[in-house]
C-alpha cells in the first residue's frame, strides 16, 4: 500500500507538469523575481540549482516577521525547528537529539558557510540578515560535517560601497521586544565597513503557577548582539571579507511543563502494543501553567563571539577561496529539573576553529569544477550538577574536561555539459573524525545544599564511573546528479550520501582504567549513514506561474537515538544506533500572481518517515524471574514527521498615493504526528493542527519607512514539540498566539 501510494503521488507531479505552456516559459525572463543563492558553494540562480533547497530573503524575513530559527519551518517544507537543549533540527525526519558536549546534528548550521557545533549557539535573532538557505536531503560532499539532514545557513548582509542605514523593531505580546538598528559606512572605493546591533527579549510562554515561591519564570530571553563587517575589495578580482560577532544571551531557560497539562492515561514502559495516552486539548492558558514550586531561580547568562574571514581571489577561470574562523562560548546557567523539584547548574567553556580551502575552475567552457578541503576542531570542558536527587546534601554530576571533536576532510566536485542544456555531475568527499573526552560520573557530598546559591562546606567526592573515551570515525561520501534545462525550467535528478560521525557514551571500556565495566559495543555508537535518491523539477509557465516539485527516498542506516537513562546511577544521556529507517516523499510548491497585486502562495508535502528494523530491548517485569522481550517498531513513523503538510498564503496590495497597503494571509498546516519517548517507551503524539498569520503593512513611497499589525498563530494551538515521562517527564510547546506591530526606515 505504502509503495502504491508513493507512485500514485509520483504520477501526479508528472500529471501538473505535462508541456502545455512551454512556449509561456521561454518568453520568461529567467531572473525576474528569482534569487542568487550559494548551495553549490558558487553563485547561481535559485530556478537553476539543481538541489532541492529554500532561500528566503532578508526583506522577506522583516515582512514576514521571522526573526528566530524556530519560525523558519512555516516557509520551508519538510522542517521543524525545535527548542530543547538549543535547537533540534529535523529535516524530512532526520534529526539528532543529543544536545550535549559529545553530541552532533544530524543537520549542519551555518553563519556566513562557517559551521556552528553547538545547538545551544544556533537559537540566534536573525538581524540584518542577507538570506538565509536551507538545503533539504544530504550535503556530504561540498559541505560534509554532520550534514545527514541537510543544511541551514544564514548569510548575513555585506558591506556596500554606498553609505546607508536603517532600523526596524517589533513589539508585541508577552513583552516581546526585537530591535535592530544598522549602519554602513564606505571608507573610499575598496573599503566598506558595516556595523549592526540587535535587542531581542520577550516573557516566557509558560505561566507561573506557583507565583509566591521566590522564583520568577520571565524574562525567558533577553539578548543584544552586536556584528562589525568590513570588506576589502582592490579590485574585481580580490576581495577580503572579515565579521566579528558578540552576543550576550540572557534569560530563563525554563521551558517546560508537566505532561500532564497535555496528556491524560499515560503508558510507559515496555510492552508489545503500541497505546497512546490521551490528548487532553486544554485551554492554552490552562495547559501553559507550569503548578509546581521551583528548587530555584533559573537564569542563562552566556557570552558567544566569534570572528571570521574569508578571501576570494580570481585567476581568469580560477577563484581561490579560503575561509577561516574561530569561536568562543562560555555558558552558565541555573536551572531545575524534573518540572522544578530539583536545582541544577550548568558551566561551561567551549571554542572552536575550522579553515576551509576551494580551488574553483570555472568560465564559458562545458566544465565547472572545484577542489577543497578542511579541517575544524572543537574543545570543550563542562560541569553539570543535580543538587540533592540522590539524597539530602548531595550533588550528583558530570565535570568533563576536555571533549574534544576534530574533521579532516578532503572533497571535490565537478559538472560537465555532455550536450547543450544536459549536464552531469560528480562529487566526492572524504571524511575522518575523532572523538575523545575525560570525565566523571561523580557524587559529592557537603555539609549543606540547599540549591546552586546555596552550598555548604564540601566533604568528600565519591566516583561512580569515569567517562573516558576515544574513537576515530571515517567515511567516503559521494554524489551523483543530472539536470536539463528544460523548455518548462530545470530538471535534475541526484543520488547522494551522507554521513554522522558515531560517539561514545557516558562509561569507560572495561580494562582501560579504574572504575571501567563497558564492553566497547555498549560504550561506543557507530556512525549513521543516508543514501538519498531525488528527482525534482523547477518550473516556470510564464510570468504569471512557477512551480516547483521533488520527490525522493532515503535508505537510512544507524541512525543514532537519544534518551535519558538511570544507568549512571542517576539520570544521563544514552546514544545507541536503530538498524534501519525509510524516508519516502513528495515536494510541491507554487507562486501564482495573476496581477502584480495579487499572489497566491501554495506547498503541499507528503512524508513517509518510518523504522524499517528497529527492535530496542526491555525486562518484562509483569513475569518472574524477569524476561528480556524486544518492542518491533518496524513501520512506526519517526518522531516529528507529519505524513501531510500543506501552505496557502495571499498577498494583495492596495496603491495609497505614493505608497501601498499589504495584506498578506497563510494558513500552514500538519497531519498528526509521533513524538515517542523511547527511553519510557510512551508514544506522544501532536494531534493535526493549523497555524494562521495575518498582516496588514504601510510601506512609504520608495519604502522609504513601513508600519504593520500582525497576528501569529490566530487559533492559539500549541504544538507539542518534545514529549516526556517519568521523573523528568515534561512536555515542551512552540509559540502560542502572538500579536503586536512592525515597523522600520532606512536610508
Amino acid at each position: 500500500m505504502r509503495k502504491l501510494q508513493f507512485t500514485c503521488l509520483v504520477s501526479a507531479i508528472a500529471l501538473v507538469s505535462t508541456p502545455a505552456l512551454a512556449q509561456q516559459a521561454e518568453e520568461a525572463p529567467v531572473n525576474d523575481g528569482d534569487i542568487v543563492v550559494t548551495a553549490n558553494r558558487t553563485s547561481s540562480l535559485l530556478s537553476k540549482t539543481p538541489i532541492a533547497m529554500s532561500a528566503i530573503g532578508g526583506e522577506d524575513l522583516i515582512s514576514s516577521g521571522i526573526t528566530n530559527p524556530t519560525q523558519l519551518e512555516e516557509s520551508v517544507p519538510n522542517l521543524s525547528i525545535v527548542r530543547g537543549n538549543g535547537l533540534q533540527i529535523t529535516i524530512r525526519g532526520v534529526t539528532s537529539t543529543d544536545g550535549t558536549e559529545k553530541g552532533d546534528p544530524s543537520a549542519a548550521f551555518m553563519v556566513n558557510g562557517v559551521y556552528l557545533a553547538r545547538p545551544q549557539a544556533q537559537e540566534v535573532s536573525f538581524y540584518d540578515i542577507e538570506r538565509i538557505e536551507v538545503l533539504r536531503g544530504p550535503q556530504g560532499t561540498l559541505y560534509g560535517r554532520n550534514s545527514t539532514a541537510g543544511v541551514v545557513n544564514i548569510l548575513t548582509a555585506q558591506p556596500k560601497f554606498e553609505f546607508g542605514a536603517r532600523a526596524d523593531v517589533v513589539y508585541g505580546n508577552f513583552n516581546a521586544l526585537n530591535g535592530t538598528a544598522m549602519i554602513n559606512v564606505p571608507a573610499g572605493d575598496t573599503l566598506a565597513f558595516r556595523v549592526a546591533a540587535n535587542v531581542d527579549q520577550r516573557d516566557n510562554y509558560i505561566i507561573d503557577g506557583v507565583p509566591n515561591d521566590n522564583s520568577t519564570l520571565d524574562k525567558f530571553k533577553n539578548n543584544k548582539s552586536i556584528r562589525l563587517s568590513a570588506l576589502f575589495k582592490p579590485s574585481a578580482d580580490l576581495s577580503l571579507l572579515l565579521v566579528g560577532d558578540y552576543s550576550k544571551v540572557k534569560g530563563n531557560p525554563t521551558n517546560g511543563v508537566p505532561p500532564s497539562q497535555f496528556y491524560s492515561n499515560i503508558t510507559s514502559g515496555g510492552r508489545q502494543n503500541f497505546s497512546a495516552p490521551t490528548y487532553r486539548g486544554l485551554d492554552p492558558d490552562v495547559a501553559r501553567l507550569l503548578s509546581v514550586r521551583q528548587a530555584q531561580q533559573a537564569f542563562r547568562d552566556n557570552e558567544e563571539k566569534g570572528l571570521m574571514g574569508e578571501l576570494n581571489y580570481t585567476m581568469g577561470n580560477v577563484t581561490l577561496t579560503y575561509l577561516g574562523s574561530y569561536r568562543e562560548s562560555e555558558r552558565r546557567e541555573f536551572g531545575n529539573s524534573a518540572n522544578g523539584l530539583f536545582s541544577n547548574d550548568f558551566k561551561g567553556s567551549y571554542w572552536q576553529t575550522s579553515q576551509e580551502v576551494r580551488l574553483a575552475y570555472g568560465g564559458d567552457g562545458p566544465l565547472q569544477a572545484q577542489v577543497g578541503g578542511y579541517y575544524f576542531k572543537e574543545k570543550s570542558g563542562i560541569a553539570f550538577f543535580l543538587n540533592n536527587l540522590l539524597g539530602p546534601n548531595t550533588r550528583f554530576g558530570f565535570p568533563q574536561d576536555p571533549t574534544i571533536a576534530e574533521n579532516k576532510s578532503v572533497f571535490g566536485q565537478a559538472t560537465f555539459e555532455v550536450v547543450p542544456d544536459l549536464r552531469l555531475t560528480g562529487g566526492v568527499r572524504y571524511s575522518n573524525d575523532l572523538k575523545s573526552r575525560v570525565g566523571n560520573t561523580v557524587v559529592d557530598f557537603y555539609d549543606r545544599i540547599g540549591n546552586s546559591y546555596s552550598v555548604g562546606n564540601f566533604i568528600r567526592r565519591q566516583i561512580n564511573q569515569n567517562n573516558d573515551a576515544k574513537r576515530t570515525f571515517s567515511k567516503v561520501t559521494w554524489r551523483a546528479g543530472i539536470d536539463y534545462d528544460s523548455p518548462l525550467g530545470l530538471v535534475f535528478a541526484s543520488v547522494s550520501t551522507g554521513y554522522k560521525a558515531g560517539g561514545f557514551n557516558d562509561g569507560c571500556e572495561i580494562g582501560k582504567g579504574t572504575n571501567c565495566a563497558l564492553p566497547a559495543n555498549a560504550l561506543y555508537y557507530d556512525p549513521e549513514t543516508l543514501t538519498a535518491y531525488e528527482a525534482g523539477f523547477k518550473f516556470r509557465f510564464g510570468p504569471a506561474f512557477r512551480l516547483n516539485g521533488t520527490v525522493f527516498h532515503y535508505d537510512y542506516q544507524g541512525l543514532q537515538l537519544s534518551q535519558l537513562s538511570d544507568i549512571c546511577g542517576g539520570p544521563c544521556q544514552v546514544t545507541t544506533n536503530a538498524a534501519k529507517a525509510k524516508v519516502d516523499g513528495v515536494e510541491l510548491d507554487a507562486t501564482l500572481q495573476p496581477t502584480d497585486r495579487f499572489t497566491v502562495r501554495l506547498a503541499l508535502n507528503w512524508l513517509d518517515a518510518r523504522y524499517d528494523e528497529y527492535a530496542p530491548a526491555y525486562n518484562d517485569t509483569t513475569v518472574t524471574p524477569n524476561v528480556r522481550r524486544s518492542v518491533n517498531f518496524a513501520g512506526r513513523a519517526l518522531n516529528r514527521s507529519p505524513k501531510w503538510s500543506w501552505i496557502a498564503g495571499l498577498n494583495y496590495v492596495v496603491p495609497v498615493g505614493e505608497g501601498k497597503i499589504v495584506a498578506d494571509a497563510q494558513t500552514s498546516a500538519r497531519s498528526r504526528y509521533e513524538v515517542t519517548d523511547l527511553a519510557n517507551f510512551a508514544y506522544f503524539y501532536q494531534p493535526a493542527a493549523t497555524k494562521t498569520d495575518l498582516s496588514l503593512t504601510y510601506n512609504a513611497p520608495e519604502d522609504r519607512f513601513y508600519i504593520a499589525g500582525f497576528v501569529e498563530n490566530l487559533e492559539n494551538n500549541l504544538i507539542v514539540t518534545g514529549a516526556s515521562t517519568g521523573l523528568f517527564g515534561s512536555v515542551t510547546f512552540a509559540d502560542p498566539r502572538t500579536y503586536g506591530v512592525r515597523a522600520g526606515f532606512k536610508f
